[in-house]
């Protein structure tokens, strides 16, 4: 049996060949997700995550291109590095409010968040926490609504 990686991997390859950029970049944000988020190893999803953005914004395809900027933004969190952090996840959500996809917008204001009460800015991570449960009832996005309420408690916030 194959891991997500190398189907995903083989994916990308077979669109790289029918010359669909969208796909491939697709295939490659996932490649990147399964390094990243499975197997906690982001120096390796890296390079994946590069070539999906560049392709993602060759072919238009926004919607990849905002998951793969969050993406981005916590490689550059866990590197330490807030401020390029930040704006990742600015322009992920800058994309996601243009598509409207307003339950991602939700989920990227909690990481705002996680992010402005780091820098010690506790009326700005309360502010977005409060955006993103006002978009998250709004859509009925209840997953997004318990993981507001987990950063509210995670961050002493009310």
């Amino acid at each position: 049996m194959r891991s997500n990686s190398s189907s995903s991997r083989r994916a990308a390859e077979l669109y790289e060949r029918l010359g669909d950029v969208r796909g491939e970049g697709e295939a490659l944000f996932w490649v990147g997700t399964f390094h990243q988020v499975v197997r906690d190893d982001t120096e390796t999803a890296l390079p994946a995550y590069i070539r999906a953005r560049e392709l993602a914004t060759r072919a238009d395809d926004r919607l990849t291109l905002s998951y793969v900027l969050r993406h981005l933004g916590f490689a550059e969190h866990m590197a330490g590095r807030l401020d390029a952090a930040r704006e990742h996840l600015e322009e992920s959500t800058r994309l996601r409010r243009e598509l409207g996809f307003l339950p991602g917008v939700a989920a990227n204001a909690i990481i705002l968040a996680q992010f402005a009460a780091e820098q010690h800015q506790r009326d700005e991570a309360t502010a977005l926490l409060e955006e993103a449960a006002e978009m998250a009832e709004a859509t009925e996005s209840h997953g997004v609504l318990r993981w507001v309420a987990a950063a509210r408690e995670r961050l002493e916030l009310p």
